[in-house]
């Protein structure tokens, strides 16, 4: 009987998963860390010396970590871009890297749909008003007044990046009853049918009642809203933005929403991560913020789960996977 490969999981990961995959494996679990290190300081030196395949999510595949990896063949980085693995130094050792993209696509989503509601309905505020102790018998329809929004249905939405998250917010945003617009340089004019019109980026914000950003982050798209963009918002508009936090010049944002020129934001991320306790952002009444919980769901893992499932699977079959970083890696190894 030949011996299964050993496979190391680091990264948080569903069991039943992970469990199927021992038809091909022999599977290692170790108790995810939240540090975000060099995996080879982790104490795993006898698994990773094992180890022909890798799962991991936040630890760091480095070559510190290669060295001490000698039988290591795949590495799957739970995440869109492998930020956390030094992908030249697999390549140069021939070592694949697979990607699970739009695992938090869904859940992004949501959140952006979540702070859209809110910031056009004010449900922050109202609520904050409420725990206050504010609302008042001597008025009890104060707050009808004080925190007065508008509907969606009807409203027109421009996204910004017509990828996995703006291809699901656009259904979010069409089961709502909302008109969509989307600036997407890479997309062909009719990639949405009549789902959406695609169109430049100056006419998406002038048209739009709420603008959401999701856009992937690039030279060409930091800063991509600045000054000059937020004018060209109706006074009535909202901005929207659970993506990057650096295609929105900051202090061209809080200009606006501080001088009225926007009806308000909706932001989960920010340029500095956490954000100052003094940042003149929170100081506004307009802005609606959460801590940058745009991932933060458990149905992330399972999702990552699957994607990373099915990429291990389609590699031991010598079959290319959905997503890897190195493609040149699988070439060569076709070859020999």
């Amino acid at each position: 009987m030949t011996e299964r490969p050993t496979l190391l999981i680091t990264a948080p990961f569903d069991a039943e998963q992970a469990a199927g995959l021992g038809d091909l494996f022999d599977v290692r679990t170790v108790t995810p860390s939240p540090a975000g290190g060099s995996l080879a300081d982790r104490g795993l030196d006898a698994q990773l010396a094992r180890a022909a395949a890798l799962v991991c999510e936040i630890d760091v595949v480095d070559a510190a970590t290669l060295d001490k990896a000698p039988n290591l063949r795949v590495v799957v980085s739970c995440r869109a871009n492998p930020v956390n693995v030094d992908v030249a130094a697999c390549t140069a050792r021939g070592i694949a890297v697979l990607t699970t993209p739009a695992r938090n696509a869904d859940v992004t989503a949501d959140l952006a749909f979540t702070l859209l509601l809110m910031t056009v309905r004010h449900t922050g505020r109202a609520e904050r008003w409420l725990r206050s102790g504010a609302w008042s018998a001597d008025d009890v329809f104060e707050p009808y007044q004080r925190f007065r929004g508008i509907g969606l249905a009807g409203r027109t939405l421009g996204i910004l990046g017509g990828g996995a998250i703006g291809r699901r917010v656009l259904r979010r945003a069409r089961a709502f009853g909302m008109t969509v617009l989307v600036y997407d340089p890479f997309l062909p004019a009719d990639e949405f049918g009549d789902e959406a019109e695609i169109t430049e980026l100056d006419e998406v914000l002038s048209r739009s009642d709420v603008v959401s950003v999701h856009v992937p982050l690039a030279e060409s798209t930091i800063g991509l809203i600045g000054d000059r963009e937020l004018r060209l918002m109706r006074e009535d508009a909202y901005l929207v933005n659970a993506g990057r936090a650096a295609v929105v010049e900051e202090d061209a944002l809080v200009h606006a929403l501080a001088d009225g020129r926007i009806a308000g934001a909706g932001l989960d991320v920010f340029w500095t991560e956490p954000i100052d306790p003094g940042h003149p952002l929170l100081a506004l009444d307009n802005v609606t913020v959460t801590p940058h919980i745009g991932g933060a769901s458990d149905d992330v893992v399972t999702e990552h789960s699957r994607i990373a499932e099915r990429g291990l699977r389609a590699w031991a079959a010598g079959q290319r996977p959905a997503a890897v970083a190195n493609p040149a890696v699988l070439d060569e190894t076709a070859q020999s």
